[in-house]
């Protein structure tokens, strides 16, 4: 399991692969298509933020979440020269609480950054945070192998986390986003049940 430091160190070094420079295309589908329209929303693990920062200039009401000082710092300044308003939080997202609940999470890197024997505890978190009906924008990390982060999310385990008595899940949507070293996300929209 891997902690503030390491996560800050891979920032500092440069070794963050999961990085596009970009916002992720599966994003920009879920908002094309008006399953994402402007709503309170959290992104656990928002690294340097692109995703951020194109909610924000929609009109969306933002908090991000990063375990890491430096992406967070660096997303402040282009927030501020962009002059956009998010709530940034830099802490261990298994800390967090809220006293307004979300509609939406956007899960893009967090499950399969965080250690299986962690994710059980992630899942109630994104339960907690998000309101009844709340939508969770979820892309699985598949990369076949046993080791991570990122770690494979293989859709049966997934859907073992994501019971269907606190979630409803969505049928796959299409992506070919694909990272380095091949590793492909599938992506799924699940609603808290109740």
């Amino acid at each position: 399991m891997q902690s503030c430091d390491e996560w800050e160190n891979r920032y500092q070094q440069g070794q963050t692969g999961w990085d596009r420079g970009e916002p992720s295309p599966n994003l920009l589908y879920w908002i094309e298509r008006e399953f994402l329209k402007p709503c309170r929303i959290l992104i656990p693990g928002c690294g340097n933020g692109h995703e951020v920062l194109t909610l924000a200039e929609k009109g969306f009401d933002v908090v991000a979440i990063d375990i890491a000082p430096t992406p967070i710092e660096n997303l402040r300044k282009v927030l501020k020269d962009k002059q956009l308003s998010v709530e940034l939080i830099q802490t261990d997202f298994f800390t967090c609480e809220f006293e307004k609940s979300f509609d939406a999470i956007y899960e893009q890197t967090s499950l399969c950054a965080l250690h299986p024997g962690q994710w059980k505890d992630y899942e109630q978190c994104l339960y907690n945070w998000l309101k009844p009906k709340g939508r969770l924008f979820a892309q699985f990390m598949q990369t076949g192998q046993e080791s991570g982060p990122p770690f494979h999310c293989d859709i049966q385990a997934m859907s073992g986390l994501f019971v269907k008595e606190r979630w409803l899940w969505s049928e796959q949507h299409k992506t070919n986003v694909v990272h380095s070293d091949n590793l492909y996300e599938k992506m799924y929209l699940l609603e808290r049940a109740w």
